[in-house]
């Protein structure tokens, strides 16, 4: 990632949920977050409503489910979203976070496939959607308080409705794991 991206997104995450206003250590629901941006969410079984017949949403809502979680499509400068209901609830917070982070970001869209038929795949900008939708979902200061009080990486997901593994990398990659070790070391002495 670029120099000095993680703090701009960790901004970026503070400022959307001062806007909604919740605290460090209130859940944010990514649907508000969509919507307070203007930005429509539909479900895979809304979007075959759209277009009746669409096997799209049947392939992936069916067939093989794991495959798509969400995307975000461009009308013009207007977007929307396309997420998979059928994912767990935990997922698809992550996955509309993702999408949204797209847009705070103000990624440039791309086509779904290459010339050649393959995914198109921007392994930064994919990153960085990432990284931005788990500080939207786990605040740093959040799951900071929460670890110095003793909660557990089960509880911290759960309180915020994400999944363990979303909540174990937040709190890996931000360092809060380091830090609790040696705020406990130093009130210990």
């Amino acid at each position: 990632m670029k120099r000095g991206f993680k703090a701009g997104a960790e901004r970026i995450a503070k400022e959307m949920r001062d806007e909604l206003d919740l605290t460090d250590e209130a859940r944010l629901e990514p649907l508000e977050l969509a919507e307070q941006l203007a930005i429509p969410v539909f479900s895979l079984r809304q979007a075959s409503g759209v277009a009746p017949g669409n096997s799209f949403s049947k392939y992936f809502a069916v067939v093989d489910p794991d495959s798509f979680s969400a995307v975000t499509i461009f009308q013009g400068y207007k977007r929307i979203i396309v997420h998979n209901e059928n994912h767990h609830p935990n997922r698809q917070a992550s996955n509309l976070a993702h999408e949204v982070s797209h847009s705070l970001l103000e990624h440039e869209p791309t086509p779904v496939v290459s010339e050649n038929g393959e995914r198109y795949w921007d392994a930064q900008v994919e990153e960085e959607a990432t990284w931005l939708g788990a500080a939207l979902l786990v605040p740093r200061a959040g799951a900071l308080s929460m670890v110095k009080s003793d909660w557990t990486i089960q509880n911290i997901a759960a309180h915020y409705g994400v999944s363990e593994s979303l909540c174990r990398w937040r709190i890996g990659q931000t360092g809060i794991a380091y830090e609790v070790q040696r705020w406990r070391r130093y009130w210990r002495n």
